[in-house]
């Protein structure tokens, strides 16, 4: 089995941190292997974790208004990118869900532990909200070109 050190050391997303602040989040995971179909998370669910993808992809769907339930995917998520941003901000409840489409490998935090190591260590906590904040414009970003998209090529 990997250890998610291993995996966190591969990863450009965490490239700004230190050995020992990638250690930490290391201490706080653990390496997972779902299969196609998996549900990660609904919306309105407890955010008590995030996923760095390691290898597959992952699907971060909204449900579609006036849909009932119907399931809308927003964005496709591959290695090296983050799923999940509910955690960070109370009540840590998802905004978004989740569904794996390929088998995939991923390091799952424990936001919680992480949220602690952040609170007793300000230089962490503020390289890993750096970290956050580039990944959050970046999935912005990608979400504006999708719906720029979509308004042009509706289906």
């Amino acid at each position: 089995m990997t250890k998610p050190m291993t995996e966190l050391d591969s990863v450009p997303l965490f490239a700004a941190l230190s050995h020992t602040q990638r250690a930490a989040i290391a201490g706080v995971s653990r390496v997972v292997t779902y299969p196609p179909e998996t549900r990660l998370f609904d919306e309105g669910g407890l955010a008590d974790r995030c996923w760095v993808v390691v290898s597959g992809c992952i699907v971060v769907d909204a449900v579609a208004p006036g849909s009932g339930r119907d399931r809308v995917g927003v964005q496709s998520i591959g290695p090296g990118e983050l799923v999940g941003w509910s955690w960070l901000v109370p009540p840590y409840r998802w905004h978004f869900g989740a569904t794996v489409v390929s088998p995939t490998r991923a390091v799952v935090v424990d936001t919680a532990a992480l949220r602690d190591l952040a609170d007793e260590d300000p230089s962490f906590g503020y390289q890993l909200a750096l970290i956050l904040i580039d990944a959050l414009l970046n999935r912005l970003q990608a979400t504006r070109i999708r719906m720029l998209d979509l308004s042009r090529n509706p289906l």
